[in-house]
């Protein structure tokens, strides 16, 4: 086995906190929008991935949380009208969750501010894309 190199491994950290920096600053992001909104940055994240009806286990996947961290956020989400619980097609024991019109209405104000000074607005369309290639390359690979 080859040890890395000690540039190898200094390009590591640098990388990592790169990424670290920058999911930082989409995490703010995502505050300051939410807020504007009456929003928590969690419930922001939850209707940002709310792409579709989906169960919570797929929520929390996509919002990097446990189910019972997304439950709290969907209860809030539920009483405040935005997303409706309903049976699951094929699961008994599951519920889909699912855009209330208020909440598709609220999802795409969200949007529509998320993309406004993003931290990836300095990047062009082409730049963005091998990004998430990259990305998604490392991801599958770990």
């Amino acid at each position: 086995m080859t040890l890395p190199s000690q540039s190898h491994i200094t390009a590591e950290r640098e990388l990592c906190g790169l990424l670290n920096g920058m999911a930082q600053q989409i995490a703010q992001h995502v505050r300051e929008r939410a807020v504007r909104l009456g929003l928590t940055a969690a419930q922001a994240t939850a209707l940002r991935e709310m792409t579709g009806p989906m169960t919570m286990r797929e929520l929390a996947e996509r919002m990097g949380c446990e189910p019972s961290n997304a439950t709290f956020v969907i209860d809030k989400l539920e009483k405040q009208g935005l997303v409706e619980r309903r049976p699951h097609p094929t699961d008994r024991r599951a519920k889909l969750l699912v855009l209330a019109p208020e909440g598709v209405d609220l999802r795409e104000r969200l949007l529509e501010l998320l993309v406004q000074d993003s931290p990836l607005a300095g990047l062009d369309a082409e730049q963005q894309r091998v990004l998430q290639g990259l990305l998604e390359q490392a991801i599958t690979r770990s």
